[in-house]
């Protein structure tokens, strides 16, 4: 399939952008103007155009078999939602509804350990995300696949990164805690992930939603000591109570930071998703975080 990929210089679209060519489809990267470089304009077909620009959208959509939607959130959730509207409305005149969104676990809010969530667990958006379960909707009604992805980790960057710069800036690795003072994460490796998005895009029925979760419930203690080895340290971490730590990320931020839970992904290992990866523990004390 001719596939557009929104974000394909991203974190996480690059990683889709191999995972989908591996699996052999042709991509076609949706870029903005500041994008374009004759390097990419002699080497490969693309789009043009902006996730503020309606028209750009359906036009680039016209033009391809499917999309993967795996650009950063605009910061308004309304324009987001109008952005997912243009893509579909450009592949329906294309004859297509195969439009797989990535979004993430945050938009099912706080978990405990006896209230595990999975596919049939109703949103429960955080503040952060507070919106994006009306994208999701308006993908699934529309036949578009949704993923969402835990907290990601691999390549060096994403959050994970953060602590390790953290780590590295004060000496001591830090992680927000706020209700919950022993909080959880669900993770998922940025390869492992684009790997999901390939998946989905052929094998997801229309209208799914697919969880991408690695790892179910990480400690988040854990993950900040092995942040704390990465940068050279001796993997020791210190709680940052969240009422100190939004002075300097924002509530926002620090909720989504101090946000405990576990998550799991049926649906995807139904489909066959076998996540392969190293663990986010693994990837940052000897993988591509790890201090030279």
């Amino acid at each position: 399939m001719k596939v557009l990929v929104i974000g394909a210089t991203g974190y996480i679209g690059s990683a889709a952008t191999q995972a989908l060519e591996r699996a052999g489809h042709q991509v076609v990267p949706f870029l903005r103007v500041g994008e374009v470089t004759p390097s990419r304009i002699a080497s490969a077909d693309f789009r043009v155009g902006d996730l503020t620009d309606a028209s750009s959208l359906r036009r680039a959509a016209q033009s391809v078999d499917a999309i993967v939607h795996a650009g950063a959130p605009l910061g308004d959730w309304d324009a987001d939602r109008d952005a997912v509207l243009a893509l579909l409305e450009g592949l329906r005149d294309a004859g297509s509804s195969r439009l797989v969104y990535l979004s993430g676990t945050w938009v099912l809010g706080a978990t405990t350990r006896d209230q595990v969530a999975d596919e049939t667990s109703p949103p429960r958006p955080i503040a952060i995300v507070h919106g994006r379960e009306n994208v999701e909707s308006v993908v699934r009604a529309h036949g578009g696949i949704v993923v969402r992805a835990g907290v990601v980790h691999g390549r060096g960057s994403g959050i994970p990164g953060l602590l390790v710069h953290w780590a590295r800036e004060t000496g001591t690795a830090r992680y927000v805690v706020g209700e919950d003072p022993s909080p959880v994460w669900s993770v998922v490796h940025v390869d492992d992930l684009a790997e999901l998005l390939a998946l989905a895009l052929t094998d997801a029925r229309p209208g799914e939603l697919l969880h991408g979760v690695g790892e179910p419930a990480v400690p988040v203690s854990d993950i900040a000591r092995a942040a704390d080895e990465a940068a050279g340290g001796p993997g020791q971490a210190t709680s940052w109570p969240i009422a100190d730590a939004v002075g300097d990320l924002g509530p926002a931020f620090a909720g989504a930071l101090a946000l405990s839970q576990v998550v799991t992904a049926r649906r995807a290992a139904q489909l066959g998703w076998r996540p392969s990866r190293p663990t986010i523990s693994e990837e940052l004390r000897t993988g591509s975080y790890a201090s030279a």
